[in-house]
């Protein structure tokens, strides 16, 4: 008789609820972080373990719960997270869909794990109808949890779970945080993902714009130690702080998606790669040893980037860097805990491109002291910074953001259904200001997108800079307008 399977662990995903119709062309179809080095662990560990990606494969809840049915494990583990703020909440929706699914049409148990999950794990065990929320990281969660349905031992014992107790919700204390990165989660288990069907970002293949794909996405580091008002990246760590991988290992990991999978695109997962020096470089001299052909993006802070870096970097096939401009106000981005000033983002963005390093610029309208004239100060400067991309977000509470906190302790209106927190989605429902409406803000947002995207300059740079082929998919994009619930009926 075969031994049953211990662990699935599912990577939700709703494109369309999500994007709407930019997720037929424009988004990006990421590897599960998450998942993988979670299943790596777990398999190190003896626990035998798959992985579906119900994002790639765009199943359907009940074609992800037929595919657990099928595969009939001990334990159903939806892993809800994602490597920026917004993209763990905002699949809740589905997530709770495709738990209800797998608990009404198989046999096993179901657990929510993750960012949000972290976040509020008392509103969603409550909520979602799940066996058991885990807290945390969630690696020896998952193990003593394994150990405990096996042997009929006692829930009380695994540190960072969540669980019912004769009808009554009890929880243990966080599990100690994975210290030894190398030691315990050597690789990502890339073998259990579909490789095939990852598609990296539209802006990060401008330089060859028809081969998106395939497309791997790694960590060297976990956690960010920075501790910005609207972020919620630090919650399944329970604070801010950071941890590395040795760079050894990460272009082991490189290597591994180069020879056995044909992976020239490449994300760097890490909340801020560009930080420890010794430790960006000595990963960009190994990438430059190996003589790799890579097209690498990866997030840095305008204060961590250092000029005599760049062209080694550039080298290596770091083609993009992600910078958090946030607000051209200071009063308003230092309200946000991000202090800098304009002319430094300016010199800063110009050096970078100075190196042939692309730069896509991340921008929030909405913050507390944002005004309509605080926004256009903001909108100013990313037209006068012109950046090969640019995002623009509205400003939101995500669960585990002290923002969230505050918004809660204020009464503030949040979205009514989880995917409302999706910066692209028909529920969007961003928070208001001090001074102005919160769909004042979103107003502002979507004509900041075509205002960007359409300015004569922009294009005109985009083609000098890539082809005509790329200012014709920029323009297609811009054809695309975002329905919006809050803007409708004349708000």
């Amino acid at each position: 008789m075969l031994r049953q399977l211990d662990i699935v662990l599912i990577n939700p995903g709703d494109k369309r609820q999500v994007y709407q119709t930019l997720a037929d062309d424009y988004s990006a179809t990421e590897p599960p972080f998450w998942p993988s080095v979670m299943a790596s662990y777990l398999r190190n560990n003896g626990i035998s373990v798959e992985v579906i990606d119900s994002n790639a494969e765009n199943y359907t809840a009940d074609e992800t719960a037929a595919e657990i049915s099928r595969l009939n494990p001990l334990l159903t583990v939806v892993v809800v997270y994602g490597s920026q703020p917004s993209a763990s909440t905002q699949n809740m929706t589905i997530s709770g869909k495709i738990c209800k699914a797998v608990k009404e049409g198989t046999r096993s148990l179901v657990a929510l794990g993750g960012l949000h999950p972290s976040a509020l794990p008392r509103q969603t065990i409550t909520e979602e109808g799940v066996d058991f929320v885990i807290e945390g990281e969630g690696f020896t969660t998952l193990i003593g949890l394994i150990n405990v349905l096996k042997n009929r031992g006692d829930y009380s014992k695994v540190a960072g779970l969540w669980y019912y107790d004769n009808g009554v919700i009890r929880h243990n204390k966080r599990a100690e945080l994975l210290h030894d990165l190398d030691v315990s989660l050597p690789m990502a288990a890339w073998d259990l993902l579909p490789m095939a069907k990852y598609k990296a970002h539209n802006w990060h293949c401008f330089d060859d714009i028809n081969n998106r794909m395939p497309y791997g996405a790694i960590y060297t580091s976990l956690g960010c130690p920075f501790s910005c008002v609207f972020c919620c990246i630090n919650a399944p760590f329970g604070g801010s702080g950071i941890r590395y991988r040795s760079p050894q290992l990460v272009i082991e990991e490189i290597g591994v998606l180069v020879d056995k999978y044909g992976i020239k695109n490449i994300k760097i997962i890490d909340e801020l790669f560009v930080l420890r020096e010794s430790h960006y470089m000595t990963i960009v001299d190994l990438i430059i040893q190996r003589g790799y052909d890579l097209n690498i993006w990866a997030y840095a802070r305008v204060d961590t980037v250092k000029a005599e870096n760049l062209k080694k970097m550039k080298k290596a096939g770091i083609n993009w860097l992600a910078l958090g401009i946030e607000s051209a106000n200071p009063e308003v981005r230092d309200g946000a805990e991000k202090k800098m000033r304009v002319k430094d983002i300016k010199h800063v963005v110009e050096t970078i491109q100075n190196e042939g390093i692309r730069v896509i610029g991340n921008y929030i309208f909405g913050l507390p002291d944002d005004t309509i004239d605080t926004m256009q100060e903001t909108l100013d400067l990313a037209i006068d910074l012109r950046c090969e991309f640019a995002n623009f977000y509205c400003a939101m509470a995500y669960p585990g953001s002290r923002l969230y906190e505050i918004a809660v302790k204020e009464r503030w209106v949040l979205p009514k259904m989880w995917h409302g927190y999706s910066q692209h989605s028909y529920e969007i429902q961003p928070l208001p200001t001090k001074y102005i409406s919160a769909a004042e803000v979103l107003r502002f947002r979507d004509q900041a997108f075509h205002i960007y995207f359409e300015d004569l300059g922009y294009r005109e740079m985009i083609e000098d800079k890539f082809s005509k082929e790329v200012r014709s998919h920029i323009e297609g994009m811009t054809k695309t307008r975002l329905k919006r619930k809050l803007l409708e009926n004349g708000n």
